[in-house]
């Protein structure tokens, strides 16, 4: 045990401390032959190793008994440098090799949302991070989420080497939580995508964001806790996830989970955090986006600007309340309103109609029907069941694929009809539409 010497008076101190190892003396100790300077070395070396562990060095020394009074200090070396790895998929790489390999890809995304406080107009920053999906001679594409950017203006991205670019969206997938950005900057270096299916739980798993949006290109690292989380947002959405315990913060949505390979396999997303009316702590519950489940999407939207492919209705929709159902009405959507030329006018569905069932899966609520549309593609045949005037009959619904023009249209409807909504009498409940990937859903 070490006693402290320090806080007692001078004169009750003993003039000699003993140890296994060392002899301190107050006064000058015995006079030693001089060996070449040794004693000189042997500061020097000290000091240069507190030194450089001061700052962040890697000497490593130690202290050894060679007699009573002779020490000798062994100092180490290390390589500083790491090189950049291949990163081929086959592999297995170093966490700094992750980091070395996978740094100038990773970026910080910055913008201004407006909001209204009080009445008053206020722009507050945000940040996030994302990575570097694509790249040319002329154009760099960047994949993010799309709450990062959601109603976010004056975006920037910055990348490690301190060179930042505005950059614009190129097109978002609001239920899949994925967006897009551009950058007038070419020749930079991509990411590598793994396959997010192939990844086990227990595997070492990294990565890189800008936590709070102060703490730039932070590593992190930890497990695959589980695979196929289902995991429902806080807009209601249910979303398959990669669970992970590695460390992942406000400002790290969008940016990448790596394998142990160097590879993309996930889009940092969510953490899972505690309610206010609980007391427990909740930590190491993060969450990404499988890369597998939006590959697609995201070519999608670099070459066309949304998601191809995604069906719409085009109808306002809301559910059938319990206390209209005690009279005889049945469970289901009831339609509020529709789009002039969409295919739900051309099959001849009518406002007031309820629909009851999509195909085989029946619905009840606004959740349910959009689940039972999204399952089949624009372009597809879908039977509806619908109640009408007391009677049940089918409707054959060819859906419409959704894009910006559909969207613009569906949003024009939803104010038209809150508006007359207003003017007739206060609005009672909330109203939908078939809209992806954006909309007031």
């Amino acid at each position: 045990m070490y006693y402290s010497d320090y806080n007692r008076p001078p004169e009750d101190r003993d003039s000699v401390i003993e140890t296994n190892q060392f002899h301190v003396y107050d006064a000058e100790p015995p006079k030693k032959k001089k060996k070449g300077g040794f004693g000189k070395f042997i500061a020097v070396g000290l000091c240069c190793a507190i030194i450089g562990g001061a700052v962040g060095g890697g000497g490593v020394w130690a202290v050894n008994r060679f007699g009573d009074n002779s020490t000798t200090i062994y100092e180490g070396t290390r390589p500083t440098a790491v090189s950049l790895a291949n990163v081929d998929g086959k592999t297995v790489l170093s966490a700094e090799e992750v980091y070395a390999s996978n740094l100038e890809s990773v970026v910080g995304v910055n913008g201004n949302v407006t909001t209204n406080v009080w009445g008053q107009t206020v722009k507050n920053a945000v940040s996030g991070s994302g990575f570097v999906i694509s790249s040319n001679d002329t154009t760099s594409y960047i994949l993010t989420n799309y709450h990062v950017i959601n109603g976010v203006s004056d975006i920037t991205v910055f990348f490690s080497d301190g060179k930042s670019y505005d950059a614009t969206l190129v097109g978002g997938e609001e239920e899949n939580d994925i967006a897009v950005l551009k950058i007038d900057q070419g020749n930079l270096r991509p990411v590598v995508l793994g396959d997010s299916d192939a990844i086990n739980v227990g595997e070492d798993v990294y990565a890189i964001g800008n936590p709070l949006g102060e703490l730039t290109f932070t590593f992190t690292g930890g497990y695959v806790s589980a695979k196929d989380r289902s995991v429902t947002m806080s807009d209601g959405t249910v979303m398959n996830m990669i669970q992970t315990d590695t460390a992942i913060n406000s400002g790290n949505s969008g940016g990448p989970l790596f394998d142990k390979y160097g590879q993309v396999v996930g889009i940092v997303s969510a953490k899972l955090s505690s309610s206010s009316s609980s007391k427990a702590s909740v930590e190491g519950l993060g969450f990404a986006i499988p890369i597998n489940d939006v590959k697609d999407m995201v070519t999608s939207i670099m070459e066309n600007g949304y998601v191809t492919g995604k069906p719409n209705v085009g109808v306002l929709i809301n559910a059938v309340d319990e206390s209209v159902q005690r009279y005889g009405v049945p469970a289901g959507v009831e339609i509020m309103a529709i789009l002039d030329g969409s295919c739900a006018q051309k099959a001849g569905l009518q406002v007031g109609d309820i629909i009851t069932a999509v195909g085989d899966t029946q619905v009840s609520t606004e959740t349910q029907l959009q689940s039972a549309v999204k399952d089949h593609k624009a372009g597809e045949s879908v039977t509806f069941t619908i109640y009408r005037d007391g009677n049940t009959s089918t409707v054959n619904v060819t859906l419409d694929e959704d894009n910006q023009e559909r969207q613009d249209a569906m949003n024009q409807l939803s104010e038209e009809y809150n508006s007359q909504q207003q003017q007739s009498q206060p609005q009672q409940g909330g109203n939908y539409y078939y809209n992806f990937p954006f909309g007031n859903w």
